[in-house]
């Protein structure tokens, strides 16, 4: 007996500057938009920089701070620089910044890859006009709090779009699990 093999999860990326601000905002709230959702398992999240400058480190205390204030926990991030060979793995790739975007396109290998780049704001119709999430990390953290409602919102749009897909793969995942278990001997069903 052969089964079909469980559908991947949607393997989502976003990428910032360093990867200490934006980019890990963006991470933790649609990662918990899909577990609220209980789409946990068919959406892979992570973030990276295109610069090495913070790699391994945590999170800016100012995006800890500001995720935390609404429930979000960014305790555990550590920054790392994005890998041209993550294109390949990817389905999506979500720049902050249009700076970003043409670094993103300028690495991918292939026509195919750089399809995959898109500008995190192009999935908020409240944002009509607007392409850049603004870079808080010289700023204080009222501007923290802001870019995280900016990225709520982005976000909360994009897992709207990305939803209908997950839900399917989700039902296939159960159905493909449910038809490989066998009834115990002298029980029936």
């Amino acid at each position: 007996m052969t089964f079909a093999p469980e559908p991947a999860p949607f393997r989502v990326c976003f990428v910032c500057t360093g990867n200490i601000c934006r980019s890990p905002m963006a991470e933790v709230v649609l990662r918990q938009l899909a577990a609220a959702a209980g789409l946990g398992d068919s959406l892979e999240v992570s973030s990276a920089g295109t610069g090495e400058w913070h790699v391994g480190e945590g999170a800016d205390p100012r995006t800890v701070v500001a995720l935390a204030a609404r429930g979000y926990d960014g305790s555990r991030h550590r920054a790392r620089q994005f890998e041209v060979d993550s294109f390949e793995r990817l389905d999506l790739i979500v720049a902050l910044d249009r700076s970003h975007e043409r670094i993103l396109t300028s690495w991918a290998p292939t026509e195919l890859d750089r399809s995959k780049v898109q500008l995190m704001l192009s999935f908020d119709p409240q944002t009509a006009g607007q392409t850049d999430v603004a870079d808080p990390y010289y700023s204080d953290a009222a501007m923290f709090d802001s870019v995280l409602t900016t990225i709520e919102s982005a976000c909360q749009a994009l897992f709207a779009q990305l939803e209908p897909a997950l839900r399917a793969a989700s039902a296939t995942r159960i159905r493909s699990t449910n038809s490989s278990r066998t009834p115990e001997k002298g029980r029936t069903t």
